[in-house]
């Protein structure tokens, strides 16, 4: 099995916001950084929701194999 090596977390940032920016753009860059985390929905309303759109028969189906 490989090793990993991970980038310093300074490493990371610089070339995260350098890839953005070359990909995006300076204005883009700038909206996507500053984008706030969607508040959280609680776990049993995600579920149900989940529920809601299932498909019983091929979700067994797709589980069962």
């Amino acid at each position: 099995m490989k090793s990993i090596a991970l980038l310093e977390e300074n490493t990371l940032v610089e070339k995260g916001i350098s890839l953005l920016m070359k990909k995006l753009g300076p204005v883009e860059t700038q909206r996507f950084l500053s984008l706030s985390p969607r508040k959280r929905m609680d776990s049993v309303r995600r579920h149900h929701q989940w529920q809601q759109g299932l498909k019983k028969d091929e979700f067994f189906d797709r589980v069962m194999r």
